[in-house]
């Protein structure tokens, strides 16, 4: 198991990062993402299908390609995180923390002591205890994860400062689409009431040195998002095919 996280690693060096939802099941998919020039996969287990099962083949796809296999979860719960964790996976994301509490329980489910109370069994990652001992590796794997929750509801602003200020948060990801919806906008992630509210919670995230990531639906919202101070944009696979399938149908001859 590579004990290393290259998007953590530029992350910390200020780099920009891009990596692309994927809600449906397919290792191929992951592949050509990745040989397309992604710097990770962001397995979407709370919008579709996945499940560690499906996840498995495909974070095997993401290891051989060189790239980081990292998934969303469907709940803030430990075991559901831990699934996944146990699998390889090298970064999660948690939809809807809108506390400190919620993003303490989050965070500690993604390490293992002292960091945090991630269940601690062998395995996968910790090569079947072939490789090396596992007093070597629990802090090497704690170093590994990318904790990543989601900014995306109202309500979750007048609890900002303490949220940003849990030990062991990478990235706090916004997410525009429900954080729009929360505020009366739903289906206008783009509506100014709710970027505004997304360029305050950049100000005081960079003040604090967190991380920020977002979706982005095209190359122009990309930009955007990276002049506004993302440094994590993800758009989604089914959206691109979509938009490249239909472009194709309108462009061709009949």
């Amino acid at each position: 198991m590579n004990m290393k996280n290259a998007v953590k690693e530029k992350l910390a060096a200020g780099d920009i990062v891009y990596g692309c939802f994927m809600p449906t099941t397919s290792a191929l998919d992951v592949e050509i993402l990745a040989v397309a020039g992604f710097d990770f996969v962001l397995l979407d287990a709370e919008h579709g299908p996945l499940a560690p099962e499906s996840a498995y083949p495909m974070i095997l796809a993401a290891e051989a390609r060189g790239v980081e296999p990292f998934a969303r979860v469907g709940q803030n719960d430990k075991q559901v995180i831990l699934k996944f964790l146990d699998i390889g996976i090298s970064g999660v994301m948690i939809p809807q923390v809108n506390n400190a509490a919620q993003a303490a329980q989050a965070i500690e489910a993604t390490r293992y002591w002292p960091e945090g109370a991630r269940g601690l069994a062998g395995g996968r990652t910790f090569d079947w205890g072939l490789e090396r001992p596992a007093t070597e590796i629990v802090p090497a794997l704690n170093d590994r994860v990318l904790t990543m929750i989601q900014f995306e509801h109202i309500d979750a602003l007048a609890n900002l400062d303490t949220i940003l200020d849990v030990p062991g948060l990478d990235v706090l990801f916004v997410g525009p689409n429900d954080l729009a919806q929360s505020m009366g906008f739903p289906g206008q992630p783009g509506h100014p009431e709710a970027l505004a509210v997304a360029d305050r919670v950049v100000d005081r995230a960079r003040a604090k040195g967190i991380k920020l990531g977002t979706v982005a639906f095209s190359v122009e919202a990309a930009k955007s998002a990276v002049d506004r101070g993302f440094s994590m944009i993800v758009p989604n696979s089914p959206g691109m095919l979509a938009v490249a399938a239909r472009a194709f149908i309108d462009a061709a001859p009949r």
